[in-house]
Protein backbone atom coordinates (compact mmCIF):
# COMPACT_ATOMS: atom_id res chain seq x y z
CA UNK A 1 0.00 0.00 0.00
CA UNK A 2 1.51 3.31 -1.14
CA UNK A 3 1.37 5.75 1.32
CA UNK A 4 2.92 9.73 1.48
CA UNK A 5 3.50 11.87 4.77
CA UNK A 6 3.81 14.82 4.84
CA UNK A 7 5.88 17.26 7.59
CA UNK A 8 7.34 20.49 8.14
CA UNK A 9 4.37 22.88 7.95
CA UNK A 10 3.65 25.12 10.52
CA UNK A 11 3.47 29.25 11.12
CA UNK A 12 5.66 31.56 10.30
CA UNK A 13 5.53 35.84 9.59
CA UNK A 14 6.10 37.38 6.42
CA UNK A 15 9.42 36.86 5.43
CA UNK A 16 10.42 33.53 7.39
CA UNK A 17 11.09 30.30 5.81
CA UNK A 18 9.70 26.07 5.90
CA UNK A 19 10.87 23.02 4.71
CA UNK A 20 8.20 20.72 3.83
CA UNK A 21 9.12 16.70 3.60
CA UNK A 22 7.26 14.01 1.89
CA UNK A 23 8.09 10.62 2.07
CA UNK A 24 6.18 7.93 -0.15
CA UNK A 25 6.53 4.60 1.30
CA UNK A 26 5.36 1.27 -0.57
CA UNK A 27 6.53 1.48 -3.79
CA UNK A 28 8.46 -1.28 -5.18
CA UNK A 29 9.96 0.76 -7.87
CA UNK A 30 11.14 4.78 -7.91
CA UNK A 31 8.81 7.04 -8.47
CA UNK A 32 8.24 9.25 -11.87
CA UNK A 33 6.76 12.71 -10.89
CA UNK A 34 6.18 13.79 -7.37
CA UNK A 35 4.86 17.36 -6.55
CA UNK A 36 3.45 19.79 -4.36
CA UNK A 37 0.36 21.51 -4.43
CA UNK A 38 -1.72 23.64 -2.42
CA UNK A 39 -5.17 24.87 -1.34
CA UNK A 40 -6.29 28.04 0.41
CA UNK A 41 -9.46 28.69 1.54
CA UNK A 42 -12.09 29.43 -1.01
CA UNK A 43 -9.72 28.61 -3.43
CA UNK A 44 -9.07 25.82 -6.13
CA UNK A 45 -6.12 23.51 -5.60
CA UNK A 46 -2.77 24.64 -7.38
CA UNK A 47 0.08 23.64 -8.13
CA UNK A 48 3.02 24.89 -6.89
CA UNK A 49 6.15 22.82 -7.53
CA UNK A 50 7.20 19.15 -9.16
CA UNK A 51 10.06 17.21 -10.01
CA UNK A 52 10.95 14.43 -12.20
CA UNK A 53 12.36 11.75 -9.69
CA UNK A 54 14.59 9.97 -11.74
CA UNK A 55 16.68 13.27 -12.66
CA UNK A 56 16.00 16.45 -11.64
CA UNK A 57 13.95 18.63 -14.28
CA UNK A 58 11.96 21.08 -11.75
CA UNK A 59 8.86 23.48 -12.53
CA UNK A 60 7.26 26.08 -10.49
CA UNK A 61 4.14 27.63 -10.61
CA UNK A 62 5.35 31.32 -11.51
CA UNK A 63 4.18 32.78 -8.18
CA UNK A 64 6.60 30.91 -6.18
CA UNK A 65 9.65 31.31 -8.41
CA UNK A 66 12.86 32.45 -6.89
CA UNK A 67 11.42 31.60 -3.64
CA UNK A 68 10.62 27.72 -3.58
CA UNK A 69 12.82 25.13 -4.24
CA UNK A 70 11.71 21.57 -4.69
CA UNK A 71 14.99 19.05 -4.58
CA UNK A 72 14.52 15.06 -3.85
CA UNK A 73 15.96 11.55 -2.81
CA UNK A 74 14.69 9.50 -5.37
CA UNK A 75 16.67 6.40 -3.96
CA UNK A 76 14.34 7.43 -0.48
CA UNK A 77 11.58 7.97 -2.90
CA UNK A 78 11.14 11.47 -1.12
CA UNK A 79 10.80 15.31 -1.85
CA UNK A 80 11.30 18.36 -0.25
CA UNK A 81 9.84 21.87 -1.02
CA UNK A 82 12.15 24.05 0.57
CA UNK A 83 10.00 28.04 1.03
CA UNK A 84 11.86 31.07 1.53
CA UNK A 85 10.36 34.83 1.81
CA UNK A 86 7.18 33.56 2.49
CA UNK A 87 4.02 35.80 2.02
CA UNK A 88 0.95 35.55 3.37
CA UNK A 89 -0.38 34.69 0.42
CA UNK A 90 1.36 31.07 0.73
CA UNK A 91 -1.01 30.44 3.46
CA UNK A 92 -2.59 27.02 3.06
CA UNK A 93 -2.57 23.45 3.08
CA UNK A 94 0.17 21.82 1.17
CA UNK A 95 -0.12 18.76 -0.62
CA UNK A 96 2.34 16.31 -1.69
CA UNK A 97 1.43 14.27 -5.05
CA UNK A 98 3.31 11.25 -6.49
CA UNK A 99 2.96 8.78 -9.39
CA UNK A 100 1.49 11.32 -12.48
CA UNK A 101 -0.64 9.74 -15.03
CA UNK A 102 -2.46 12.25 -17.10
CA UNK A 103 -0.97 16.09 -17.86
CA UNK A 104 1.98 18.20 -17.20
CA UNK A 105 4.04 17.31 -13.41
CA UNK A 106 1.82 20.74 -12.07
CA UNK A 107 -1.19 20.93 -13.54
CA UNK A 108 -1.79 16.92 -13.99
CA UNK A 109 -3.45 13.67 -12.26
CA UNK A 110 -1.50 12.33 -9.85
CA UNK A 111 -2.46 8.52 -8.21
CA UNK A 112 -1.47 8.99 -5.01
CA UNK A 113 -2.04 12.02 -2.39
CA UNK A 114 -0.54 12.99 0.77
CA UNK A 115 -2.98 14.01 3.90
CA UNK A 116 -1.63 17.92 4.10
CA UNK A 117 -0.18 19.93 5.54
CA UNK A 118 -0.94 23.42 7.13
CA UNK A 119 1.29 26.46 6.07
CA UNK A 120 0.40 29.91 7.79
CA UNK A 121 2.08 32.95 6.82
CA UNK A 122 1.06 36.21 9.16
CA UNK A 123 1.88 40.05 8.20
Amino acid sequence: QVQLVESGGGSVQTGGSLRLSCAASGYPYTVDYMGWFRQAPGKEREGVACDYMRYSRPDYANSVKGRFTISQDNAKNTVYLQMNNLRPEDTAIYYCAADLYHGGCLGGKYHYWGQGTQVTVSS
